[in-house]
């Protein structure tokens, strides 16, 4: 079975550095994940190209800073328009990219991106006077940082690229945004959609692989570096960051527990533990990766997960029929394949899965996968799969499960259901994570701060404080 398309040599051939596009020397090849095959091919830029890059934006900033809030507004809300006339291509080469059905292309990321353009289009970061006396006058302001570079991975590239460029805009800085060299096209074509919107060097999209990203955190012209991706790679950007003390957001791994009290509605819980944890095919940071369930009905429970794995399949993006796609990359791949090999060596029990796709099935694909109540010290339980594989570990003592929950080095999000919500808020309190959610899991908000605890991050996206985190505080004092 072939890819269902490939992209025309031309169709994304040159890079756009402020009103003018140029040729890369070298192409990077785009793989479709569920085939394991190039479609297309990209230009990987060079140190000339981000050094042009970083002056266009450099000369677009002093513009774009000083329009008002009300005409950057603007400019999004007419990106947003043109995006969502887009949406069905983005939709398209996004699971082409990316891996995820078509669906879930559409609807869980283009739609999503779109409306969060516009929810963070309508936000504001307002000045407030501190102080009103007969001796002084102090009033605190926010002004733009001026060129930030966007680091985004490939799991969610085009909402994530979102998450990160309309805080930055609004508050008047340009940006530079580089995509996965493994997602590449979804930026390109947002690129080109904001072509006439956006005056030129108010967004430039560098496509290239790792070492673009280093001359980006490098670079003395780039003041901020948002960067979405592993904690071994954010030690790397902030390292060279504190060359020139640059300005540093970091949204890194998770190994996001779930706790399942005895009183849970199953019939109601079940399907959303089961896309919380395998959304995606299991590739997203805040995803559920370890699922702790009560004694008392953990039999009950493991046998409906298993069922209902067992309804959702598993392909082709491009087909509709396919709820669940590939993992992302070979590398990704094999990673997971590597933990589910280690889990067979260790004599763990599969309740599910862990055997290797069917012969005749290309591409980069990891049957859904669920592991009976391994010991907490294998790897399945201590490493971030970042795929469909879900560790199930029984508890009996709540202070335990608590203790274990928190026994990681990470601390993103955290889930726990249960119908006595005033005894899951005290649970809640006690978790290490940035984000617990009660009866759901992976909701975020324009107006929700997002962030995560020890090596989860640095910093936080949305809501006020993630506005904030792209524009520098001022104090002005006036002598009465």
């Amino acid at each position: 079975m072939k890819p269902h398309r490939i992209l025309p040599e031309e169709r994304f051939s040159t890079l756009l550095l402020g009103d003018v596009r140029v040729r890369a020397a070298r192409p990077q090849p785009v793989i479709n994940p569920a085939y394991g095959t190039a479609f297309a091919s990209v230009p990987q830029a060079d140190p000339e190209h981000l050094e042009r890059a970083v002056g266009v934006a450099q000369d677009a900033f002093r513009r774009w800073r000083a329009l008002s809030w009300e005409e950057r507004q603007a400019h999004l809300e007419a990106l947003a328009d043109r995006m969502a006339q887009a949406r069905d291509e983005l939709a398209d080469l996004l699971t082409l990219e990316q891996g995820k059905p078509r669906h879930s292309a559409a609807i869980g990321e283009v739609d999503y991106a779109i409306g969060w353009l516009r929810g963070i289009a309508g936000q504001r970061l307002n000045g407030r006077v501190l102080e009103e006396s007969l001796h002084h006058h102090v009033e605190q302001s926010y002004a733009p940082l001026g060129v930030v570079g966007l680091i985004v991975p490939w799991n969610f590239p085009l909402c994530l690229a979102i998450w990160k460029l309309a805080p930055a805009l609004m508050t008047g800085n340009t940006a530079i945004l580089k995509p996965s060299p493994y997602t590449p096209l979804t930026a390109l074509r947002l690129a080109e959609l904001a072509e006439d919107i956006l005056p030129p060097g108010v967004l430039t999209v560098l496509t290239g692989d790792d070492a673009l990203g280093q001359w980006m955190v490098d670079h003395p012209g780039i003041a901020k570096i948002s960067f979405t991706g592993s904690a071994a790679t954010g030690r790397k950007v902030m390292t060279g960051a504190a060359t020139h003390l640059k300005r540093v957001t970091l949204e890194l791994g998770g190994n996001d527990p779930a706790i399942v009290l005895p009183d849970a509605d199953l019939d109601a819980c079940v399907p959303q533990l089961f896309w919380g944890a395998f959304g995606n095919s299991g590739q997203w940071c805040v995803g559920i990766k370890r699922l702790y369930v009560h004694d008392d009905i953990y039999s009950q429970l493991l046998d409906a997960l298993v069922a209902y794995a067992r309804s959702v399949p598993m392909g082709d993006g491009m087909d509709p029929v396919n709820q669940l796609g590939p993992l992302q990359n070979a590398r990704q791949y094999a990673k997971v394949r590597d933990i589910l090999d280690d889990c067979a060596r260790q004599g763990l029990r599969f309740a599910l899965g862990g055997e290797r796709a069917a012969p005749d099935q290309a591409g980069y694909f990891v049957p859904v996968t669920l592991v009976d109540d391994p010991p907490d010290d294998s790897r399945v339980v201590v490493e971030e799969a970042f795929g469909p594989v879900l560790p199930v570990l029984r508890y009996r003592d709540f202070d335990d499960v608590v203790r274990r929950a928190n026994d990681t080095e990470y601390g993103l999000g955290a889930s726990i259901w249960g119908r006595d919500t005033a005894f899951a808020q005290t649970l809640a309190e006690r978790l290490e994570a940035g984000t617990v959610w009660i009866n759901e899991v992976y909701v975020h908000g324009v107006d929700f701060p997002f962030g995560g605890h020890k090596l989860s991050g640095l910093g936080v996206e949305h809501g006020a404080e993630g506005l904030a985190a792209y524009a520098n505080l001022k104090i002005r004092m006036t002598a009465r």
